[in-house]
């Protein structure tokens, strides 16, 4: 890497990995999970093709993803190594701290629902876990996003095409007050749409009734 700080000290360090434009959304969407080239900047929208790569190759040569085959088939997928890996715990220290920008809305920023993984699991892992497991989608404009409650906790992935006991429906900011605990279930009753069992909603989000 040509740029560096300069600085013997480990956030200057770091920074001097990660810290560059569009490096730390690819640690993003590779912490959800490996990916394609294609995948990585159809994920990435507004990052140029030649920025793409030289980002790739400036992570792989620091050590941060490798490239592997894929489970099936011949293509190469991009993946975290180990120590890339542990990025996930900064990337959603940043997730919790950004919560007052997100109130706000995206505006005129692009937004994918893929993008609700992270942030759901980050948010929602501190949350009472449930004796009873759930299955809910969360579902943004086209996109659904599974949340899975169990006695261990709440996790959050891609939707994998299993039956599900309820599905919420909601604007992002809605979906993401919710998951921070800024909003409760009752106070956006009309701005949120519930199909199937309500408990299993309120379960995820932990939200009891009001009485």
């Amino acid at each position: 890497m040509s740029r560096s700080y300069g600085q013997y000290c480990g956030l200057a360090r770091a920074l001097d990995v990660v810290g560059d434009r569009w490096n730390l959304l690819i640690v993003r969407q590779l912490l959800m999970s490996p990916a394609r080239y294609r995948e990585l900047r159809d994920g990435l929208p507004g990052v140029a093709t030649n920025l793409l790569a030289d980002r790739l190759r400036d992570l792989e040569t620091a050590g941060v993803i490798e490239r592997r085959l894929a489970e099936e088939g011949n293509a190469v997928v991009y993946a975290l190594t180990p120590w890339g890996a542990g990025l996930r715990e900064p990337v959603e220290g940043l997730i919790r701290w950004s919560t007052p920008l997100m109130i706000r809305g995206p505006g005129g920023d692009h937004f994918r629902a893929e993008w609700l993984v992270l942030p759901l699991s980050t948010l929602l892992a501190d949350r009472t876990a449930t004796r009873r497991p759930w299955r809910v989608g969360v579902g943004v404009d086209d996109g659904l996003v599974l949340v899975r409650t169990s006695h261990s906790g709440v996790e959050a992935g891609p939707h994998d095409g299993g039956d599900l006991d309820a599905v919420v429906r909601a604007d992002a900011q809605i979906v993401l007050g919710l998951a921070a605990g800024v909003l409760a279930l009752d106070d956006v009753r009309g701005l949120v749409d519930i199909e199937g069992d309500e408990a299993a909603v309120r379960a995820v989000f932990n939200s009891p009734t009001r009485s």
